[in-house]
């Protein structure tokens, strides 16, 4: 059985990494499936994403990651696989995400979708939260796989320079 786990995981996280890795217990195959979405102003290119998921899923022999354009149930039926795999961290995802099955089933009714509930420790985590901190110059070495927190830093450091001024009322100077 293959299930495909789309999205865009720029960039992906140890929350991604663990829905991967319990979908890979749970089935034959899961493509993890980068969606190519000209809507969006990624960090990081398709091909740079896809080689931080390989990089991070290697041990996991039933893993692959791919790319896609257009609607998932697509992908999905091109890639013969009957299950999507979704992540959910809170009920606000559950709504979207429910929303998302209920209309890809009204275009394929021979696919599925099954949500993981996210472990406790990221329920929080998402790829936003994680550029953010960035963005700011804090540390997420504890939020995404090590080669991918070097990549965040590198084009934080290049692309987004981060500026510490803080301008206070006690650094403004004295009128007279």
């Amino acid at each position: 059985m293959i299930a495909i786990y789309p999205g865009s995981f720029d960039p992906i996280t140890l929350g991604h990494l663990d829905i991967i890795q319990r979908g890979a217990k749970l089935f034959d195959q899961v493509v993890v499936a980068v969606l190519r979405n000209p809507n969006k102003a990624p960090l990081f290119t398709v091909q740079r994403r896809l080689e931080q998921i390989r990089t991070s899923t290697k041990h996991l022999t039933n893993v692959e990651a791919d790319a896609f354009d257009g609607l998932t149930v697509n992908y999905a039926q091109m890639r013969q696989a009957c299950v999507l795999l979704r992540g959910l961290r809170a009920i606000s995802d559950f709504e979207v995400e429910l929303q998302m099955a209920h209309t890809n089933k009204t275009l394929s009714t021979e696919i599925e979708t099954v949500f993981l509930a996210t472990s406790n420790e990221y329920s929080f985590l998402s790829s936003s939260v994680v550029k953010e901190i960035a963005k700011f110059g804090g540390s997420v070495d504890h939020l995404v796989p090590p080669h991918v927190a070097l990549d965040i830093y590198q084009c934080y450091a290049q692309n987004h320079p981060v500026s510490n001024q803080i301008t206070t009322e006690s650094t403004k100077p004295l009128q007279s």
